[in-house]
């Protein structure tokens, strides 16, 4: 008996413990309660229905929630498809909108060339003409005498419409005002900018499109097509312009006067200007330029006064020649007159020899200086080869460093090899030709000396 009953003991239990096993979980605590509490199967049996109890109630629960969430759910996928298929219904209206319309564009395009037939071309040509007169315009000198040309140019240029017949005539008057204009000299006021960044409204000269002065003192201007301003230039051209410029703004109208005329509009005279004039080139020859300048102007100045000196010295021995019975002391022909009278009584060799001393005497006097114009003559081309060896050398300097993309790199040193060859030409050619007269000339005095000795001899071995 105490076999059975310990038996269907131990069976209760590990039913209880299944039913435990498969109860909800609870809490540490509660477990730990509910174990001190349960004691006897008739506990355990009250605590498994307690608890299907609350399960069942949970799982209802849960079933609830879940049938809210469905069939919530389903309200939004109906409501879903409901926009999706009126969605679909509003693209096939659109496309079938967009396809009409696409038709009718090109009804309306087909209408639109047959109406507009010789318009349209006549709409590109004004377009095409516009733009072309408008960038000749802007490079134009007349537009700073008549602002505002360009606006009309744009409007016809970037407008989208037919041009209407004001715009074509404002249009034709703008061409014809620039072909009138490139005929005329016209004086006006204007912008000017000074070479110092300072503008001030003045009276300006202006030749058509090529050429503009001030009329106050006749600097040339140049135009600045980005400001539509006259600027005066830095540097002017050389006296001749500046002289045909005075001539210009002083003219009256009706009459004919000379002026410098830029047919390129600016460019040949801005390369005018930046010609070097003779400083600016010998300054380009460097310290070798400067020498060969100064060994030129020493050899010509000594070339010169040595060639006035032997012109005075001709004139008195011309001179001493009309009056042989008076000889004088200031001329060489006086002092070998001289030189006869004091050895009248010699014998014939005897007063050649004495004659010969006096006219070697008088040769130093005469070819003083004139070796020192030949080696002069003689070094200055020297010394442009000097210059042009040392510009080369500084070009290939240059080469090895810049390579020869900029040309500008090498313009010193080309420059330095061309202009000292030229000067050393320039100071040779006119010390040679000086070096030659002053020497025909020293020559054609020293002939007269030995002219004059011989006749005396001739004359005195008659006598004896």
């Amino acid at each position: 008996m105490n076999t059975m009953t310990r038996f269907f003991t131990i069976s209760g239990l590990a039913v209880a413990a299944l039913m435990l096993s498969a109860a909800p979980q609870i809490s540490p605590l509660a477990s730990s309660a509910q174990a001190q509490e349960i004691q006897t199967l008739d506990q355990l049996l009250r605590a498994v229905r307690q608890g299907r109890v609350t399960d069942n109630a949970a799982n209802q629960a849960r079933e609830q929630q879940f049938l809210s969430d469905r069939n919530r759910q389903s309200s939004l996928l109906s409501r879903a498809e409901r926009d999706l298929a009126a969605e679909e219904r509003r693209a096939d209206q659109l496309e079938a909108q967009f396809t009409e319309n696409e038709q009718r564009i090109t009804v309306l395009a087909t209408q639109l060339a047959e109406r507009l037939g010789d318009f349209g071309e006549l709409f590109g040509v004004v377009r095409q003409v516009a733009g072309d007169t408008r960038a000749q315009i802007d490079q134009s000198m007349i537009s700073a005498e008549y602002d505002g040309r360009a606006r009309i140019m744009d409007r016809l240029t970037n407008s989208r419409q037919l041009p209407t017949v004001s715009n074509i005539e404002d249009m034709w008057y703008v061409l014809q005002q620039e072909m009138t204009q490139q005929g005329t000299v016209s004086r006006f006021e204007a912008n000017v900018v000074n070479p110092d960044g300072t503008s001030e409204v003045r009276e300006v000269v202006r030749v058509g499109p090529f050429t503009a002065v001030l009329a106050d003192d006749g600097r040339f201007l140049m135009y600045e097509p980005e400001t539509g301003n006259l600027q005066i230039l830095g540097r002017q051209p050389g006296s001749a312009f500046r002289s045909a410029a005075g001539d210009l703004r002083g003219a009256r109208p009706g009459t004919l006067t000379n002026a410098a005329i830029d047919p390129s509009q600016g460019a040949i005279l801005g390369l005018l200007v930046e010609t070097p004039d003779l400083i600016e080139r010998v300054q380009q020859g460097k310290q070798v330029g400067m020498i060969i300048v100064v060994v030129g102007s020493l050899g010509i100045l000594l070339a010169v006064q040595r060639l006035l000196a032997l012109f005075g010295v001709s004139g008195a021995v011309r001179s001493q020649m009309r009056k042989p019975d008076a000889p004088k002391k200031g001329n060489p022909l006086g002092r070998v007159l001289l030189a006869y009278q004091d050895n009248q009584g010699a014998d014939v060799e005897t007063l050649s020899l004495k004659l010969d001393d006096a006219i070697l005497k008088e040769l130093p006097r005469l070819e003083w200086g004139l070796n020192t114009v030949k080696v002069l003559a003689a070094v200055s081309p020297l010394l442009g080869l000097l210059g042009t060896v040392t510009g080369m050398i500084i070009v290939f300097q240059q080469i090895t460093l810049f390579g020869t993309g900029d040309p500008k790199l090498m313009a010193g040193g080309i420059s330095q090899a061309l202009v000292t060859t030229v000067l050393g030409l320039v100071a040779a050619i006119p010390l040679l030709l000086l070096h030659s007269l002053a020497s025909g000339q020293s020559r054609s005095v020293v002939q007269v000396l030995e002219e004059q000795a011989a006749g005396i001899v001739a004359r005195h071995a008659e006598g004896r």
